[in-house]
């Protein structure tokens, strides 16, 4: 069966989401097509992961915690995956369906998925995701050249136009043809997306736990094809709010968790769930959220998205079945405070922020 849609990785989190959507749009008849699922990393560890995600009978994704402040739990069944291929294998293979057959492309290949390898080249099978997308995209050019919409869904602000600026830059020193790079820039559409669930745990050998809430907004542009249509997905003129949302809102109620629970040296092992028990710290995040956060969305003509998307996060920070632990939280510290605190004062200026700043200048 011809596969539309290709898949660079093998996370849990595609799974729940990906995955998941374009089988229960299969089901209603508004999917482009089944996945062909490739796993780049060769990771000998993952080898049962990739025959299990093509079984015929699919693998499971248990969707588990709260709707509407209601405990729910129900089992899915995957389908939509009909070929697992890995590039360290099936090169060939990869390359071919690639040409043959792919009309999107999706990537989910982790923290480190776009650096680059010393010494690699787009001879026989290179080492690193980039360098591998550009030979396939070589492969595609000489092949026909036909039109393809790459839809990453790497954490990475504008993850389409980084990765094509990426691709493009390696084309230019290790591809120098003028075609081909203006083909990459003109045929070849780079989404950008913006991803949120949160996938707690794995089922082996394939298979996730995650939680009720899912997202998978795409920027509109001319020639963007999307695999699926699906409730999940939203396809906006601007992904910049939803960005602002995500950031500002759940990753920041994070950060502000975060930052109590290493002033206070709370227990080493203590989750989002545990800390927000605390009667006094579940006023105070919520304070946060009223009287500063929600106040700069305002002033931005997003005051009834973000009141929406805090009562939201607070529903999913409740989650009783998941454990997310505010050491994991808390790594790069420092960091996520620029990004998510100090980055949103300055998005704000006038709006006072006076628990915010604290935070910011501790």
């Amino acid at each position: 069966m011809s596969t539309p849609i290709l898949q660079f990785g093998t996370s849990r989190f595609l799974q729940a989401h990906a995955d998941l959507f374009v089988s229960e749009a299969m089901e209603a008849g508004k999917a482009l097509g089944p996945i062909t699922v490739v796993q780049t990393s060769g990771d000998p560890a993952r080898a049962g992961r990739i025959g299990a995600l093509s079984a015929p009978e699919g693998f499971p994704v248990i969707i588990r915690g709260l709707e509407e402040g209601r405990p729910v739990e129900r089992e899915l069944r995957v389908r939509s995956v009909t070929r697992s291929l890995s590039t360290s294998s099936d090169w060939a293979e990869v390359r071919r369906v690639f040409v043959e057959e792919a009309r999107v492309v999706l990537s989910n290949t982790g923290d480190k998925g776009y650096a680059l390898i010393e010494g690699d080249s787009v001879d026989g099978v290179p080492r690193s995701f980039p360098m591998k997308l550009l030979a396939l995209l070589h492969a595609r050019f000489r092949g026909g050249a036909m039109p393809l919409t790459i839809l990453p869904c790497e954490l990475i602000s504008r993850n389409g136009e980084v990765l094509r600026d990426l691709i493009v830059d390696l084309a230019s020193r290790h591809v120098p043809d003028a075609t081909f790079v203006s083909w990459l820039s003109e045929r070849v559409i780079w989404g950008n997306t913006l991803v949120d669930r949160i996938v707690s745990e794995p089922i082996e050998p394939a298979g996730a736990v995650a939680e009720p809430y899912a997202l998978w907004a795409i920027e509109r542009q001319p020639g963007l094809t999307i695999p699926c249509e699906h409730p999940a997905i939203k396809v906006v003129d601007d992904l910049t709010p939803y960005e602002r949302l995500k950031l500002h809102i759940l990753n920041l109620g994070h950060t502000v968790l975060a930052d109590r629970w290493l002033k206070d040296a709370r227990p080493e092992a203590e989750c989002v769930k545990e800390i927000l028990a605390d009667a006094a710290i579940r006023t105070e995040l919520e304070a946060i959220y009223a009287q500063e956060v929600i106040p700069g969305f305002r002033q931005h003509g997003l005051g009834d998205e973000a009141e929406v998307y805090v009562a939201t996060t607070l529903e999913r920070f409740r989650n009783p079945t998941l454990d997310h632990r505010l050491r994991d939280i808390a790594g790069n510290h420092a960091e996520k405070i620029v990004r998510r605190i100090i980055g949103f004062k300055d998005w704000c200026p006038g709006v006072a922020m006076p628990k915010l700043s604290a935070i910011a200048d501790r």
